[in-house]
């Protein structure tokens, strides 16, 4: 599986209430409509910004920090973020995002700058920042994992296979 997008930067700590504030968690329900809202607090503008759909959020260390609050991966698939590259994730952010088919890759983010083509190959276990020309190996998806996020998360997943075990 191949992830493609244009990294938008982020420091370390970005808790979930950064990534969409607790203020919309009861007054929003639309999905597209509290994309519109995610880092607005740290990045006014932000999703305005965004190439949607061609997207990765480049962060350092405990990416998620905080509450387990749902919304936050929700929103930012929602808003065409592809995948998010951090140095380190919060679990339960961590856990959530996987279940709603986010991708998220562990890996040194040192180097990545705001703008940069990156492509994650999840087989491989490989980041490539294309504008630069270098290559970083991160550890490979297990197949069930990757077969999650084909499906677009875990209830998909499991109303086509019942299992979790690897379908091919």
């Amino acid at each position: 599986m191949i992830v493609r997008g244009k990294a938008y930067t982020f420091g370390d700590n970005i808790n979930t209430d950064f990534i969409i504030s607790g203020r919309y968690k009861f007054s929003i329900t639309d999905l597209n409509e509290l994309a519109k809202h995610i880092m607005e607090d740290i990045a006014p503008g932000f999703y305005d910004r965004l190439d949607h759909g061609n997207s990765i959020i480049v962060a350092g260390e405990n990416f998620g920090m905080g509450s387990s609050r749902e919304q936050a991966p929700l929103a930012l698939k929602a808003a065409g973020i592809n995948a998010v590259v951090a140095k380190s994730f919060a679990r339960i952010f961590f856990r959530n995002a996987f279940n709603i088919g986010l991708p998220l890759v562990e890996v040194d983010t040192t180097g990545i700058e705001e703008g940069d083509q990156l492509e994650i190959d999840l087989d491989k276990g490989e980041l490539k920042n294309l504008n630069k020309g270098w290559t970083r190996k991160i550890s490979p998806l297990p197949k069930v994992m990757q077969k999650i996020l084909q499906e677009g998360g875990m209830i998909e997943y499991f109303g086509k296979y019942k299992t979790l075990s690897v379908v091919d």
